[in-house]
Protein backbone atom coordinates (compact mmCIF):
# COMPACT_ATOMS: atom_id res chain seq x y z
CA UNK A 1 0.00 0.00 0.00
CA UNK A 2 1.05 3.60 -0.53
CA UNK A 3 0.26 6.47 1.84
CA UNK A 4 -0.05 10.24 1.57
CA UNK A 5 -0.53 13.06 4.04
CA UNK A 6 -4.09 14.16 4.66
CA UNK A 7 -3.95 17.83 3.70
CA UNK A 8 -1.62 19.82 5.93
CA UNK A 9 -1.86 17.26 8.75
CA UNK A 10 0.71 14.67 9.81
CA UNK A 11 -1.81 11.88 9.23
CA UNK A 12 -0.84 9.24 6.68
CA UNK A 13 -3.83 7.83 4.82
CA UNK A 14 -3.75 4.96 2.36
CA UNK A 15 -4.02 5.99 -1.28
CA UNK A 16 -6.81 3.44 -1.50
CA UNK A 17 -9.74 4.45 0.70
CA UNK A 18 -12.49 1.95 1.41
CA UNK A 19 -15.86 3.29 0.31
CA UNK A 20 -18.83 1.88 2.20
CA UNK A 21 -22.10 3.13 0.72
CA UNK A 22 -23.31 -0.30 -0.44
CA UNK A 23 -23.27 -1.76 3.09
CA UNK A 24 -26.79 -2.20 4.37
CA UNK A 25 -28.30 -2.24 0.88
CA UNK A 26 -26.34 -4.18 -1.76
CA UNK A 27 -24.12 -5.80 0.88
CA UNK A 28 -25.12 -7.23 4.25
CA UNK A 29 -23.11 -6.89 7.47
CA UNK A 30 -21.24 -10.17 7.02
CA UNK A 31 -20.07 -9.13 3.56
CA UNK A 32 -19.08 -5.69 4.87
CA UNK A 33 -17.02 -7.28 7.66
CA UNK A 34 -15.24 -9.42 5.07
CA UNK A 35 -14.44 -6.34 2.99
CA UNK A 36 -13.09 -4.42 5.97
CA UNK A 37 -10.98 -7.34 7.17
CA UNK A 38 -9.46 -7.83 3.72
CA UNK A 39 -8.82 -4.12 3.16
CA UNK A 40 -6.98 -3.76 6.48
CA UNK A 41 -4.94 -6.87 5.68
CA UNK A 42 -3.86 -5.15 2.45
CA UNK A 43 -2.78 -1.97 4.25
CA UNK A 44 -5.89 0.17 3.82
CA UNK A 45 -6.23 2.42 6.88
CA UNK A 46 -8.78 4.92 5.54
CA UNK A 47 -12.57 4.32 5.55
CA UNK A 48 -15.15 6.77 4.18
CA UNK A 49 -18.84 6.74 5.06
CA UNK A 50 -21.75 9.15 5.60
CA UNK A 51 -24.75 9.53 7.86
CA UNK A 52 -27.25 9.10 5.01
CA UNK A 53 -25.76 5.78 3.79
CA UNK A 54 -26.60 3.18 2.66
CA UNK A 55 -27.31 4.00 -0.98
CA UNK A 56 -29.92 4.24 -2.35
CA UNK A 57 -31.00 6.35 0.61
CA UNK A 58 -34.19 5.23 2.32
CA UNK A 59 -35.78 6.02 5.65
CA UNK A 60 -35.34 2.45 6.88
CA UNK A 61 -31.63 2.25 5.98
CA UNK A 62 -30.61 5.73 7.18
CA UNK A 63 -27.39 5.38 9.21
CA UNK A 64 -27.19 1.64 8.52
CA UNK A 65 -23.68 1.80 7.03
CA UNK A 66 -22.30 3.65 10.04
CA UNK A 67 -23.93 1.06 12.30
CA UNK A 68 -22.21 -1.78 10.44
CA UNK A 69 -18.82 -0.08 10.76
CA UNK A 70 -19.48 0.51 14.46
CA UNK A 71 -20.31 -3.16 14.92
CA UNK A 72 -17.05 -4.09 13.20
CA UNK A 73 -15.09 -1.76 15.52
CA UNK A 74 -16.76 -3.39 18.51
CA UNK A 75 -16.03 -6.90 17.28
CA UNK A 76 -12.43 -6.37 16.15
CA UNK A 77 -11.18 -3.56 18.38
CA UNK A 78 -9.66 -1.97 15.28
CA UNK A 79 -10.86 1.62 15.77
CA UNK A 80 -7.36 3.03 16.37
CA UNK A 81 -6.05 1.39 13.21
CA UNK A 82 -8.49 3.31 11.01
CA UNK A 83 -8.57 6.91 9.83
CA UNK A 84 -12.33 7.30 9.84
CA UNK A 85 -14.16 9.79 7.64
CA UNK A 86 -17.87 10.45 7.64
CA UNK A 87 -20.14 13.20 6.35
CA UNK A 88 -23.07 15.37 7.43
CA UNK A 89 -25.91 15.71 4.91
CA UNK A 90 -27.20 19.10 3.84
CA UNK A 91 -30.56 20.19 2.48
CA UNK A 92 -29.27 19.39 -1.02
CA UNK A 93 -30.27 15.80 -0.28
CA UNK A 94 -33.95 16.73 -0.15
CA UNK A 95 -34.47 13.90 2.33
CA UNK A 96 -37.31 14.30 4.79
CA UNK A 97 -36.17 11.73 7.37
CA UNK A 98 -32.75 13.15 8.29
CA UNK A 99 -32.95 15.20 11.49
CA UNK A 100 -35.69 17.85 10.94
CA UNK A 101 -35.75 17.13 7.24
CA UNK A 102 -35.20 18.68 3.86
CA UNK A 103 -35.02 22.47 3.91
CA UNK A 104 -34.00 22.55 7.60
CA UNK A 105 -30.82 20.53 7.04
CA UNK A 106 -28.02 23.03 7.47
CA UNK A 107 -24.57 23.40 8.97
CA UNK A 108 -25.80 25.51 11.87
CA UNK A 109 -24.78 24.58 15.40
CA UNK A 110 -27.93 22.59 16.17
CA UNK A 111 -27.70 20.44 13.05
CA UNK A 112 -23.97 19.82 13.42
CA UNK A 113 -24.32 18.76 17.04
CA UNK A 114 -27.24 16.45 16.29
CA UNK A 115 -25.53 14.93 13.26
CA UNK A 116 -22.14 14.33 14.89
CA UNK A 117 -23.68 12.79 18.01
CA UNK A 118 -25.77 10.46 15.85
CA UNK A 119 -22.76 9.38 13.81
CA UNK A 120 -20.60 8.83 16.90
CA UNK A 121 -23.28 6.65 18.45
CA UNK A 122 -23.77 4.55 15.33
CA UNK A 123 -20.03 4.23 14.72
CA UNK A 124 -19.41 3.29 18.37
CA UNK A 125 -16.55 5.75 18.70
CA UNK A 126 -15.96 9.02 20.52
CA UNK A 127 -14.20 10.85 17.67
CA UNK A 128 -14.17 11.20 13.89
CA UNK A 129 -10.84 11.73 12.15
CA UNK A 130 -12.27 13.60 9.15
CA UNK A 131 -15.72 15.17 9.29
CA UNK A 132 -16.96 16.34 5.90
CA UNK A 133 -19.78 18.56 4.64
CA UNK A 134 -21.48 16.18 2.20
CA UNK A 135 -22.89 18.85 -0.12
CA UNK A 136 -22.94 22.64 0.07
CA UNK A 137 -26.12 24.14 1.49
CA UNK A 138 -26.22 26.68 -1.33
CA UNK A 139 -27.22 25.77 -4.87
CA UNK A 140 -24.34 24.40 -6.93
CA UNK A 141 -24.15 22.02 -9.92
CA UNK A 142 -24.54 18.45 -8.63
CA UNK A 143 -24.73 14.90 -9.97
CA UNK A 144 -23.25 15.43 -13.39
CA UNK A 145 -24.70 18.86 -14.03
CA UNK A 146 -22.11 21.26 -15.44
CA UNK A 147 -23.98 24.58 -15.66
CA UNK A 148 -24.21 26.89 -12.67
CA UNK A 149 -27.69 28.42 -12.42
CA UNK A 150 -27.27 31.59 -10.40
CA UNK A 151 -30.17 32.28 -8.06
CA UNK A 152 -30.07 35.74 -6.44
CA UNK A 153 -32.59 34.52 -3.85
CA UNK A 154 -30.40 31.61 -2.74
CA UNK A 155 -29.35 33.19 0.55
CA UNK A 156 -30.64 30.71 3.14
CA UNK A 157 -27.36 29.00 3.93
CA UNK A 158 -24.96 29.19 6.86
CA UNK A 159 -22.08 31.64 6.19
CA UNK A 160 -18.62 30.12 5.87
CA UNK A 161 -17.28 31.70 9.03
CA UNK A 162 -20.20 30.39 11.09
CA UNK A 163 -19.78 26.89 9.69
CA UNK A 164 -16.09 26.89 10.64
CA UNK A 165 -16.83 28.32 14.09
CA UNK A 166 -19.42 25.58 14.67
CA UNK A 167 -16.98 22.91 13.50
CA UNK A 168 -14.25 24.41 15.67
CA UNK A 169 -16.41 23.85 18.74
CA UNK A 170 -16.62 20.16 17.84
CA UNK A 171 -12.84 20.07 17.38
CA UNK A 172 -12.36 21.68 20.79
CA UNK A 173 -14.68 19.09 22.33
CA UNK A 174 -12.59 16.30 20.78
CA UNK A 175 -15.45 14.94 18.69
CA UNK A 176 -13.66 15.55 15.40
CA UNK A 177 -9.97 15.91 14.52
CA UNK A 178 -10.07 17.46 11.05
CA UNK A 179 -12.62 18.72 8.54
CA UNK A 180 -13.25 18.45 4.82
CA UNK A 181 -15.71 19.35 2.08
CA UNK A 182 -17.48 17.33 -0.59
CA UNK A 183 -19.08 18.15 -3.94
CA UNK A 184 -17.70 21.65 -3.54
CA UNK A 185 -16.77 24.28 -6.12
CA UNK A 186 -13.50 26.23 -6.43
CA UNK A 187 -15.23 29.33 -5.01
CA UNK A 188 -16.55 27.44 -2.02
CA UNK A 189 -13.23 25.74 -1.50
CA UNK A 190 -11.25 28.99 -1.54
CA UNK A 191 -13.83 30.76 0.59
CA UNK A 192 -13.49 28.20 3.38
CA UNK A 193 -9.69 28.31 3.18
CA UNK A 194 -9.60 32.11 3.20
CA UNK A 195 -11.91 32.43 6.21
CA UNK A 196 -9.97 29.76 8.09
CA UNK A 197 -6.72 31.63 7.57
CA UNK A 198 -8.14 35.05 8.40
CA UNK A 199 -9.96 33.95 11.56
CA UNK A 200 -7.55 31.20 12.64
CA UNK A 201 -10.23 28.53 12.40
CA UNK A 202 -9.85 24.89 11.31
CA UNK A 203 -8.97 24.58 7.62
CA UNK A 204 -10.43 22.13 5.15
CA UNK A 205 -7.95 19.29 4.71
CA UNK A 206 -9.62 17.53 1.81
CA UNK A 207 -12.27 17.77 -0.86
CA UNK A 208 -14.32 14.74 -1.86
CA UNK A 209 -15.56 15.16 -5.44
CA UNK A 210 -16.31 12.86 -8.34
CA UNK A 211 -13.34 12.04 -10.58
CA UNK A 212 -12.68 9.40 -13.23
CA UNK A 213 -11.52 8.92 -16.80
CA UNK A 214 -14.99 9.97 -17.95
CA UNK A 215 -15.51 12.80 -15.49
CA UNK A 216 -12.50 15.09 -15.34
CA UNK A 217 -14.19 18.36 -14.39
CA UNK A 218 -11.86 18.53 -11.38
CA UNK A 219 -8.84 18.93 -13.69
CA UNK A 220 -9.95 22.31 -14.94
CA UNK A 221 -11.78 23.45 -11.82
CA UNK A 222 -10.41 22.53 -8.40
CA UNK A 223 -7.05 20.88 -9.15
CA UNK A 224 -4.89 24.00 -8.80
CA UNK A 225 -6.48 24.84 -5.45
CA UNK A 226 -5.96 21.27 -4.22
CA UNK A 227 -2.25 21.31 -5.03
CA UNK A 228 -1.36 24.84 -3.97
CA UNK A 229 -3.50 24.85 -0.83
CA UNK A 230 -2.72 21.26 0.29
CA UNK A 231 -6.37 20.30 0.21
CA UNK A 232 -6.20 17.08 -1.75
CA UNK A 233 -8.92 15.26 -3.61
CA UNK A 234 -10.63 12.21 -2.17
CA UNK A 235 -11.87 10.91 -5.50
CA UNK A 236 -15.20 9.10 -5.55
CA UNK A 237 -16.70 7.07 -8.42
CA UNK A 238 -13.21 6.40 -9.88
CA UNK A 239 -14.65 3.79 -12.25
CA UNK A 240 -17.86 5.75 -12.85
CA UNK A 241 -20.02 3.52 -10.69
CA UNK A 242 -18.62 0.43 -12.41
CA UNK A 243 -19.19 1.62 -15.97
CA UNK A 244 -15.45 1.84 -16.69
CA UNK A 245 -15.15 -1.88 -15.98
CA UNK A 246 -17.05 -2.39 -19.23
CA UNK A 247 -19.68 -4.57 -17.59
CA UNK A 248 -22.57 -2.41 -18.86
CA UNK A 249 -21.47 -2.23 -22.50
CA UNK A 250 -23.83 -3.42 -25.23
CA UNK A 251 -26.85 -2.99 -22.97
CA UNK A 252 -25.79 -5.53 -20.36
CA UNK A 253 -27.49 -5.30 -16.95
CA UNK A 254 -25.50 -7.28 -14.35
CA UNK A 255 -27.52 -8.57 -11.42
CA UNK A 256 -27.42 -6.48 -8.20
CA UNK A 257 -25.47 -3.67 -9.86
CA UNK A 258 -26.54 -0.09 -9.23
CA UNK A 259 -27.45 0.76 -12.84
CA UNK A 260 -29.62 -2.33 -13.00
CA UNK A 261 -31.29 -1.63 -9.65
CA UNK A 262 -31.69 2.15 -10.02
CA UNK A 263 -31.30 3.11 -13.70
CA UNK A 264 -32.91 6.54 -13.39
CA UNK A 265 -30.86 7.54 -10.34
CA UNK A 266 -27.55 7.05 -12.12
CA UNK A 267 -28.60 8.04 -15.62
CA UNK A 268 -26.08 10.90 -15.62
CA UNK A 269 -23.34 8.34 -16.33
CA UNK A 270 -25.24 6.51 -19.06
CA UNK A 271 -24.62 8.79 -22.03
CA UNK A 272 -23.72 8.06 -25.65
CA UNK A 273 -20.48 10.04 -25.31
CA UNK A 274 -19.64 8.22 -22.10
CA UNK A 275 -20.30 4.78 -23.57
CA UNK A 276 -18.21 5.58 -26.65
CA UNK A 277 -15.31 6.66 -24.43
CA UNK A 278 -15.66 3.65 -22.15
CA UNK A 279 -15.55 1.27 -25.11
CA UNK A 280 -12.27 2.86 -26.22
CA UNK A 281 -10.84 2.68 -22.69
CA UNK A 282 -11.77 -1.01 -22.42
CA UNK A 283 -10.02 -1.73 -25.73
CA UNK A 284 -6.98 0.27 -24.64
CA UNK A 285 -6.72 -1.60 -21.34
CA UNK A 286 -6.92 -4.92 -23.18
CA UNK A 287 -4.15 -3.82 -25.55
CA UNK A 288 -1.87 -3.16 -22.57
CA UNK A 289 -2.78 -6.34 -20.73
CA UNK A 290 -4.84 -4.71 -17.99
CA UNK A 291 -8.40 -4.96 -16.78
CA UNK A 292 -10.20 -1.73 -17.56
CA UNK A 293 -11.15 -1.30 -13.87
CA UNK A 294 -7.53 -1.56 -12.75
CA UNK A 295 -6.46 0.89 -15.47
CA UNK A 296 -9.16 3.38 -14.46
CA UNK A 297 -8.23 3.18 -10.77
CA UNK A 298 -4.49 3.35 -11.47
CA UNK A 299 -5.07 6.55 -13.45
CA UNK A 300 -6.85 8.15 -10.48
CA UNK A 301 -4.28 6.88 -7.96
CA UNK A 302 -1.44 8.73 -9.68
CA UNK A 303 -3.05 12.10 -10.31
CA UNK A 304 -0.95 14.83 -8.63
CA UNK A 305 -3.87 16.35 -6.72
CA UNK A 306 -5.30 13.07 -5.39
CA UNK A 307 -4.82 12.23 -1.71
CA UNK A 308 -6.87 9.05 -1.81
CA UNK A 309 -9.03 7.07 -4.22
CA UNK A 310 -12.35 5.96 -2.71
CA UNK A 311 -13.06 2.52 -4.13
CA UNK A 312 -16.30 0.63 -3.69
CA UNK A 313 -17.30 -2.97 -4.35
CA UNK A 314 -20.21 -5.33 -3.95
CA UNK A 315 -18.11 -8.50 -4.39
CA UNK A 316 -14.76 -9.58 -3.00
CA UNK A 317 -13.48 -10.07 -6.53
CA UNK A 318 -14.20 -6.42 -7.31
CA UNK A 319 -12.65 -5.29 -4.03
CA UNK A 320 -9.42 -7.22 -4.63
CA UNK A 321 -9.11 -5.84 -8.16
CA UNK A 322 -9.69 -2.27 -7.00
CA UNK A 323 -7.11 -2.52 -4.21
CA UNK A 324 -4.61 -4.22 -6.53
CA UNK A 325 -4.61 -1.10 -8.71
CA UNK A 326 -2.20 0.44 -6.20
CA UNK A 327 0.53 -1.83 -7.60
CA UNK A 328 0.08 -0.61 -11.18
CA UNK A 329 1.85 2.38 -12.72
CA UNK A 330 0.59 3.30 -16.15
CA UNK A 331 3.28 3.86 -18.75
CA UNK A 332 3.79 7.26 -20.36
CA UNK A 333 2.75 5.70 -23.67
CA UNK A 334 -0.53 4.42 -22.21
CA UNK A 335 -1.24 7.73 -20.46
CA UNK A 336 -0.66 9.55 -23.73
Amino acid sequence: MKYRKLGATNIDVSVICLGTMTWGEQNNQEEAFEQMNYAVEKGVNFFDTAELYSIMPKRETYGKTEEIIGNWFKKTGNRKKIILATKIASKSTGLEWIREGKEKLGFDKKNLNTAIDGSLKRLKTDYIDLYQLHWPERKVPLFGKLDYDFDPYDTEWTPFDQVLENLNELVQKGKIRHIGISNETPWGMMSFLKVAEEKKLPRMMSIQNVYSLVNRVFDTANSEVSIKEKCGLLAYSPIAGGRLSGKYLNGLQPKNSRYTLWPSRFSRHATKRGDDAILKYVKLAKKYGLSSAIMANAFVNDRPFVTSNIIGATTMEQLKENIDSINISLSAELIN
